[in-house]
């Protein structure tokens, strides 16, 4: 199933969009969470800075 997710994206529009994974660390537990989403190419330099606040 991965190989058609990943083989959909390649085609048509999917080249535009890139996924971004930002990782926060929990000051509680000192445990990583991931959190991962799908952006436009043209908004990831947005969306990294905006975590990185």
């Amino acid at each position: 199933m991965a190989k058609k997710a990943v083989a959909s994206l390649q085609k048509g529009g999917g080249k535009e969009f890139t996924k971004v994974v930002l990782t926060t660390k929990s000051a509680k537990t000192g445990a990583y969470t991931f959190k991962e989403s799908m952006v436009h190419n043209d908004k990831v330099k947005e969306v990294l800075a905006t975590a990185a606040k």
